[in-house]
Order: structure tokens, then C-alpha cells, then sequence
């Protein structure tokens, strides 16, 4: 005789011979291991399973045709466009991740140095400073009869609103670094770097900001700007997919265009995972990276085509358009802002 369970996840009554719960599919037997627990977590979040080969490959060599069937209605024999995007954005930044390690070793190294050393800007305005205070001594000498006494005793001469010293700036220096030696508080050393007491709170911040990078020598800078670039991306990723929509306006809705896109941007992360990879074993020169640059457009041309259905003269032109408006216009403003908001949140 059949007998009847309670269901340990919607607590459904249901029949004991089920192997899952007919209300919420959770499996009955309650068998919670560890790979399970990570077999389940790799399954509900990557889905590497038969659909990433289905998808992988068909991404690799047939540019533009996993985005045509997925909007097409193909859309459970591979991967889901966003889900092969995240798969691969992690791996990527993965291996990225290695490669920004040892980078932002050599940076920290060479900005603690930096700041170790005497200022080159300082050293510059020093020598002009003191140019122009010997300039204005001579002056004074010639023109207002002054002593060499008195000429002497000059370290600093303010024209109109202007004051010249040999001195100002190394002395802001050095007082900030003893400031910093004897642990005072974070006015004084904001104060010594030239803040004001009506300083608005967006200057403030900045004023914190250049004296923690002062304080730390630039250490782990670059690993906060690495810790930004993944965040970039998902807003990288929509304004590639609204060029698409101006190029091809009437070319189905945004989402259409938003699943090219993931597609395009997955081929691009899947490609520099190779090249990372092939970088640990080869040392692969300037001219291969370059050529690999221009097959970005070319596989882009292909995709637009078979996507869209254009003509090759068109995929051509709107693949070279879309890929200069891009890296000329999208791309530099892009990495502007990663990099304020990467020493802000430094």
C-alpha cells in the first residue's frame, strides 16, 4: 500500500513512491553531500552540461548564428545567452586575476618608490621658483637701490597674486610626512596638503583619497581598479547593444540586439582566455595581438551579417563604424570612469 509524505521544502502532502515533489519539483530523498551541494551549484548557475559544447563551438566558428536561432525560439538546446556571458566572464577573470596580481606587485613597487623619492614635478617647480626669486633679486638690486644685506634675507616675493618660493613645496611635503610619522589626525594632514575649511564634500573626499594613496604608496591600486572592471562590463555590455539598435533600428527590439551582444561579448572573453593561456607558455609578439584586434572586426562583420541579414557591404561598413565609435568614443569614457570610481572606492 502506497503511504504519504510531507514534502521537506513547500510541505505538500505527497505520495512516498514519488521521486520528486509534484508541487515544486524539489527531489524527495533527502540526501545533501558535498558534491552534490557543489554539482547542484555549478548546474543552477553555469549549466555545464551538454548545451555549453552545443554552444561553444557554434560560438567559435559561426559568427552571428546561436544569437539568429536563439531569437529564433532555439532557445533550450544551448545555453541561455546571459548564463554562457557569466560562465565565461568568471573564467576569464579568473585567469585575468593571476596576471593583475603580479602587475599590481610591480605598480605598487614602483609608485611606493615614486613617492620614496623626490618629486620630479617638485623638483621642476623648485629650480623655476628659484630662478624667478633670483631674477626678482637682481631686479631689485638694479632698480630699487635694495642692500645685498636685504636681498639676501628674500626667500620668497609675491607678484600681484602670485607668490614665488624655492621651498614651499618641499616644505608641504615634508610636513605632511611627519604628520604622517607621528600619527596625527586626518585634518592636520588634510590641512597640509592644502584643504580648506569650506571645502565641499566632494572635494573632501578626494583630498581622503589622495592622502590614503599617499600613505600607502599606491599599494593594491590597480587591484581596486581590477575589482572595477567586472562591475564596467554589465554597463559596457547595453551601450554595445544601443549602437546596435541606432545601426539597425528597425531590426528587431533591444532585447534582440541585447542578445547579440551577449554572444559578441562572450566570443571576446572566450578569446582572451586562450590568449591569457597561451601567454604562460608562449611569449606571442605585438603583430599576433594586432591581427587578432582586426579579427574582432572581421568576426563582428560575419555576426552582423548572419544576425541581421545585411548585405556584406553593409555588414562591412556598420562593423567598422559601430568598432570605431566604440574603442574611439564609448571605450576611453568608460575607462575614465573605472578609474575615478576605482580611486574613490580605493
Amino acid at each position: 500500500m502506497k503511504g504519504t509524505d510531507q514534502c521537506k521544502n513547500c510541505e505538500e502532502i505527497i505520495d512516498t513512491s514519488f521521486d520528486f515533489c509534484p508541487y515544486c519539483g524539489q527531489e524527495t530523498a533527502d540526501t545533501l553531500t558535498f558534491g552534490v551541494l557543489f554539482k547542484n551549484t555549478i548546474n543552477n548557475y553555469f549549466s555545464i552540461d551538454a548545451r555549453f559544447f552545443r554552444s561553444f563551438f557554434p560560438l567559435m566558428t559561426k559568427p552571428g548564428l546561436l544569437a539568429k536561432r536563439f531569437v529564433n525560439g532555439k532557445r533550450l538546446l544551448y545555453l541561455h545567452p546571459a548564463q554562457f556571458y557569466l560562465f565565461i566572464s568568471v573564467v576569464f577573470f579568473f585567469f585575468f586575476s593571476f596576471t593583475i596580481r603580479k602587475v599590481d606587485d610591480q605598480m605598487s613597487k614602483a609608485i611606493a618608490e615614486g613617492f620614496n623619492q623626490p618629486i620630479a614635478l617638485d623638483s621642476l617647480a623648485v629650480k623655476i621658483d628659484s630662478l624667478g626669486v633670483e631674477a626678482a633679486k637682481n631686479t631689485l638690486e638694479e632698480k630699487a637701490g635694495m642692500s645685498a644685506e636685504e636681498i639676501r634675507n628674500i626667500d620668497s616675493i609675491t607678484v600681484g597674486s602670485q607668490k614665488i618660493s624655492g621651498s614651499s613645496l618641499i616644505l608641504q611635503k615634508n610636513m605632511l610626512d611627519s604628520l604622517i610619522a607621528i600619527g596625527a589626525p586626518q585634518a592636520e594632514k588634510l590641512k597640509a596638503m592644502g584643504k580648506k575649511e569650506d571645502t565641499g564634500a566632494f572635494l573632501t573626499k578626494v583630498y581622503v583619497q589622495l592622502l590614503k594613496l599617499y600613505e600607502q604608496r599606491g599599494g593594491g591600486i590597480i587591484q581596486a581598479l581590477y575589482d572595477t572592471i567586472p562591475i564596467a562590463m554589465f554597463f559596457m555590455l547595453p551601450l554595445f547593444a544601443l549602437l546596435l539598435k541606432v545601426f539597425y533600428w528597425r531590426r528587431g527590439t533591444f532585447a534582440h540586439h541585447t542578445v547579440f551582444s551577449f554572444y559578441f561579448f562572450t566570443f571576446l572573453f572566450t578569446t582572451f582566455c586562450l590568449l591569457i593561456l597561451a601567454n604562460r607558455f608562449l611569449d606571442i609578439p605585438i603583430w599576433v595581438e594586432v591581427l587578432l584586434f582586426f579579427s574582432f572586426i572581421i568576426y563582428l562583420m560575419l555576426a552582423l551579417r548572419t544576425f541581421y541579414e545585411s548585405n556584406w557591404i553593409g555588414a562591412f561598413f556598420k562593423a567598422g563604424f559601430i568598432t570605431f565609435i566604440y574603442m574611439l568614443i564609448v571605450l576611453p569614457i568608460a575607462m575614465v570612469g573605472v578609474i575615478f570610481i576605482s580611486f574613490m572606492l580605493y
